[in-house]
């Protein structure tokens, strides 16, 4: 291509990778750095000239350099955005420039190298079919929520007798291994619960049965799968000595109970019908989250793309930034915790993907986020507060604080186009499966 004598050659280097050879005249060069002088010249004040009357010599002395840089920044830019226009490609991330080596005399020579977004055509997913996860609340599930929520406020009596499945115990302990302590093979005054699976299970064996004041020597075997290397497969023995046995007593159903959870009258109709809302809330989210993730990995599935190296790269500082940032707010120093690229590849890959591909299908079918949508999100959100009415305020004070709502708005509307491409087979889902209840 020739635009006013200036060529630029374009190279496909890789799927997403290009190189543009761009040509500057230095005759159209020198001429932009003098009329960038000549503006300098006219307001440029130096001790002995008047304003405007410094001679162009000192003037080329003082700002020769900066008016070249910006003269040749500016017309490699101009030639670069033509050539992208010329052939639809949008760059994504900044060109790399280099100077080339060349014989002419009136040109000067660069290659710009930059990645591309993938060009993206979107498949047919009739032939594809996803299980959507369904579950309709009820009584069931409002008893078994409160009986979790008697369950989370837990007390326990101490009791003479054998500790069982259940019983919280208070024990001494001390592992060896070949005659020797071990690290992490220690403990005085170490409460756990019998049944829970924090401790592994022959541990557990070993404590069920004894009482308060007993003591009791055995040997046990660390799964080959264990955690630590050093224990993995081997056979240690322990010593224990049980200091207390408590027993569960779970919180009767009553107007105490009810103004635990928050219900200022302690009236119990009141705290079901909140225990209602507040479930058929979460079952909602929980399981639009479900038929979200598979509505993403379908689309990945059917539309595999190569993500610009660029973007990956972002990606992946904004995700370790995140956890950066997480750490700080735990009161944690991230400073000298190493974060290597590779921890994060999988996700930001991901995360690039489904982004370009997302946009894709919003532009293609003029997907928007509705401001009614919106609104229901935020709403919906500011259930959980005390003055709900105020959270909502609060977001739409500053349009800024509404991105999130609105990305998830789209986000919603597309896996709803999807589902409408697809075959859906409504599959129920058992509440304690979906809630993450293991017991």
């Amino acid at each position: 291509m020739e635009t006013n004598g200036e060529n630029t050659d374009a190279t496909e280097v890789s799927p997403l990778l290009r190189r543009i050879d761009l040509s500057v005249s230095i005759a159209d060069l020198d001429k932009d750095v003098e009329q960038r002088l000549r503006r300098v010249g006219k307001t440029m004040k130096m001790p002995g000239f008047r304003p405007g009357k410094v001679p162009p010599a000192v003037i080329r002395q003082q700002h020769g350099a900066q008016a070249n840089h910006e003269a040749l920044r500016s017309e490699l830019a101009r030639l670069l955005n033509e050539a992208l226009e010329e052939r639809r490609w949008r760059i994504a991330g900044a060109p790399r420039l280099e100077a080339e080596a060349g014989d002419s005399d009136t040109h000067l020579q660069f290659s710009a190298e930059f990645e591309v977004y993938p060009d993206i055509v979107l498949h047919d997913l009739s032939s594809f079919e996803i299980e959507r996860s369904v579950l309709e609340v009820g009584q069931t599930e409002i008893d078994r929520t409160i009986e979790i929520l008697r369950k989370q406020r837990v007390r326990y009596e101490i009791v003479d007798r054998p500790a069982a499945a259940g019983d919280q115990v208070s024990i001494d302990f001390l592992g060896r291994k070949d005659g020797e302590p071990f690290a992490g093979g220690q403990g005085q005054d170490y409460r756990f619960v019998l049944g829970e699976g924090r401790m592994l299970s022959d541990f557990e064996n070993a404590v069920a049965g004894t009482r308060a004041g007993e003591s009791k020597s055995f040997e046990m075997t660390f799964p080959a799968e264990y955690f630590s290397a050093e224990l993995a497969g081997q056979t240690v023995s322990f010593e224990l000595t049980v200091k207390e046995v408590g027993e569960p007593i779970l919180p009767a159903i009553d107007g105490d109970f009810a103004l635990a959870l928050g219900i200022a009258d302690g009236d119990l109709e009141k705290m079901r019908s909140e225990i209602e809302t507040n479930l058929r809330r979460e079952v909602k989210r929980r399981l639009q989250a479900r038929v979200t993730q598979q509505v993403m990995d379908l689309l990945l599935k059917a539309n595999p793309i190569d993500v610009p190296q660029a973007l990956l790269a972002g990606e992946i500082e904004r995700l370790q930034e995140s956890v950066r940032q997480d750490m700080r707010q735990r009161g944690m120093s991230a400073k000298e915790l190493p974060m290597p690229a590779d921890w994060f590849a999988e996700q930001a890959r991901r995360r690039v993907a489904l982004g370009l591909i997302l946009a894709e299908i919003a532009t293609a079918n003029d997907i928007r986020a509705q401001p009614r949508q919106v609104r229901a999100l935020v709403e919906e959100a500011a259930q959980s507060y005390e003055h709900p009415e105020q959270i909502v305020s609060w977001h739409y004070a500053q349009p800024e604080r509404l991105r999130e709502f609105e990305g998830a708005a789209m986000e919603a509307q597309i896996v709803d186009w999807v589902l409408a491409q697809v075959k859906v087979v409504d599959k129920p889902v058992v509440f304690a499966e979906l809630m993450g209840h293991t017991s």
